[in-house]
């Protein structure tokens, strides 16, 4: 496997890791600046991002959208999903569907994230969105753009890959990806939706714990129902749920 890190300040804000300015809708500059390291003609470019790592209850779930570059067309506006509001998100779902050549989510269960640790649960269905992604295309996209500081997929537990198909053979790990890369911010946003509406059917079953709203993370209401009524079967029973005030493992976020 081939990781190449993000570039420095010679592709200036796009690849040094740095946030873009608010307004400024993410493109696909790095995505064809790793299309030239490959063949000629077209390249599969796969963006891939995660959510519901710091969440106390429910899934974590990562997103991969695959596009065919050079000639991948226009990209829809897309941004990094925790700055887009809920409607928006949703609007942009059948944009993305219909501008990516392949697409999906891949969910790792609270009962595996107790099982194999939060870092290979994440790889985990990391695995199972590149699966499906690979299975639609018939073939191997030919480079990953991973959002983060390092290649997190190798974690994946070996029990649980038995099926899958292998893994990425070139990943460019980058920094806030999501907010430069229009690939990754559309898989934020694919994964982000389809999250949020598993927590919100689930807070039908459960409504004491306001997933309807806080989709597992640590709000107040959602720590204090924990509190009161215990954990339910969709919570992380290795975090610390019995405290008052729980907490994630360290790294882990509160942010939805």
């Amino acid at each position: 496997m081939t990781v190449s890190p993000a570039q420095g300040t010679a592709r200036s804000l796009r690849s040094s890791g740095q946030r873009r300015p608010a307004g400024v809708v993410p493109d696909l500059s790095v995505e064809h600046s790793l299309v030239a390291a490959h063949r000629s003609g077209t390249t599969l470019v796969a963006g891939m991002d995660e959510v519901g790592r710091g969440a106390l209850a429910g899934p974590v779930s990562v997103g991969v959208v695959v596009v065919a570059l050079p000639d991948a067309g226009p990209h829809p506006a897309v941004r990094d999903s925790k700055v887009l509001s809920a409607p928006r998100r949703e609007a942009l779902v059948p944009e993305i569907l219909a501008w990516g050549a392949a697409a999906a989510v891949g969910h790792a269960e609270p009962g595996e994230i107790d099982r194999y640790g939060l870092s290979a649960a994440l790889a985990l269905a990391g695995r199972r969105a590149w699966h499906r992604v690979v299975t639609d295309l018939g073939c191997q996209p030919d480079v990953l753009v991973l959002d983060g500081r390092d290649n997190w997929l190798p974690r994946a537990p070996q029990a649980a890959m038995v099926d899958l198909a292998p893994g990425p053979g070139t990943v460019h790990v980058q920094v806030k990806a999501d907010a430069s890369c229009a690939s990754v911010a559309a898989a934020s946003v694919l994964a982000k939706v389809e999250r949020d509406g598993l927590m919100t059917g689930l807070a039908e079953a459960f409504p004491a714990y306001g997933w309807d709203g806080n989709k597992g993370y640590g709000a107040a209401v959602h720590r204090q129902a924990i509190v009161e009524h215990g954990p339910s079967p969709y919570h992380r029973m290795s975090w610390n749920l019995s405290r008052e005030d729980p907490c994630p493992p360290a790294g882990a976020q509160w942010t939805a």
